[in-house]
């Protein structure tokens, strides 16, 4: 017999000890989008709910990795740790242009953590609550002390200019949390999935290897079947909810919030109805001003409620992420502190 392997006896819990988000300084309203689509302020907001968002400056001057880095550093601040301290960085993104090397080794090194372990998780808009529950289950196993997670998009980049059908949703942006050990959970269990079946709901098109073979074709942008995409969000969705909230042993009415990603006003308002939740559960709405941000989208609007005060630290959330793959992940959270 070989020498016998020790593993930690007992698990952990985890928490969110700590929440910093970047939305880019520039403001892109509905009219402005308009100006290349044909549609309206009215027709837009109507069907999404939208009425502007932000997009990146052009690249290079604000990438992925600076928006990351910023966000970090405020979740650092909000955790009272330092970059040292941090020994795994996971990055969800869609929009990060390198295939190597990943995005996260390079914040790890920007926020000076001394050769952590780096990742990029890629799960289209649930890609936040997925990397979550990754890192929690890290900290809980002790393979990791302290999780950065990051969800980070630059959907500007993605999305064809004059593509009426998406360009109106995206935004830019990126929101960051740090995950460590707590003596009470603050990060429940994870409910998570796909749906590879309709995986052409939302894709692109074309592959980047068939444009470099053939450049005079259009350059690879995001498509969305937007019907196909409503309809599986908006009537599946809230069975994953409760999914959630009976794995985390919370019912749905002692909730104080409702973080669904910020897709689609409507969608959310479905969810919401087929939920039954109370009144007295706030239910986000980040994406009225900052639109579709894809993997950042939770935890900005986590950051919109903390800061105007719709919910406190400590509070207890159910995060539910949906999109691309088609995939959906989520998990029921006590709130995280921001920066001062």
């Amino acid at each position: 017999m070989g020498a016998q392997i020790a593993v930690p006896a007992t698990l952990r819990n985890s928490a969110l000890l700590g929440l910093g988000v970047h939305r880019p300084e520039r403001v892109v309203t509905n009219a402005e989008i308009c100006e290349q689509i044909d549609s309206s302020d009215e027709w837009i907001q109507s069907r999404s709910g939208i009425k502007e968002r932000r997009f990146a400056k052009p690249h290079p001057e604000e990438t992925i990795v600076d928006m990351s880095v910023s966000a970090s550093e405020k979740a650092l601040d909000a955790a009272g740790l330092t970059g040292a301290q941090i020994d795994t960085v996971i990055i969800a993104t869609s929009t990060y242009g390198f295939q190597t090397p990943q995005a996260a080794a390079l914040v790890a090194d920007r926020l000076g953590t001394g050769g952590a372990s780096a990742l990029d998780l890629q799960a289209g808009c649930a890609g936040f609550c997925y990397a979550l529950g990754v890192a929690s289950d890290l900290v809980r196993a002790g393979t990791a002390e302290k999780v950065l997670v990051v969800g980070v998009e630059r959907m500007s980049d993605a999305t064809e200019p004059t593509d009426r059908s998406v360009r109106f949703i995206f935004g830019d942006g990126a929101g960051a949390v740090v995950v460590g050990a707590s003596d009470e959970v603050g990060v429940g269990s994870t409910v998570w999935g796909s749906d590879g079946s309709q995986g052409n709901a939302i894709r692109q098109e074309p592959d980047w290897v068939d444009f470099a073979q053939n450049p005079q074709q259009k350059r690879p942008w995001i498509i969305m079947e937007g019907t196909a995409v409503f309809r599986w969000a908006a009537f599946e969705m809230s069975k994953y909810a409760r999914q959630i909230a009976e794995k985390s042993g919370v019912a749905l009415a002692d909730l104080d919030a409702f973080v669904p990603h910020q897709a689609n006003l409507r969608i959310n308002d479905v969810i919401v109805k087929q939920l039954e939740l109370p009144e007295s559960v706030q239910v986000a709405d980040d994406i009225i001003e900052t639109g579709n941000t894809s993997a950042a989208s939770i935890p900005l609007a986590m950051e919109k409620m903390l800061r105007t005060g719709q919910v406190q630290p400590g509070d207890t959330a159910l995060l539910l992420a949906f999109g691309a793959g088609l995939s959906y992940a989520g998990q029921i959270v006590k709130m995280p502190p921001l920066a001062q």
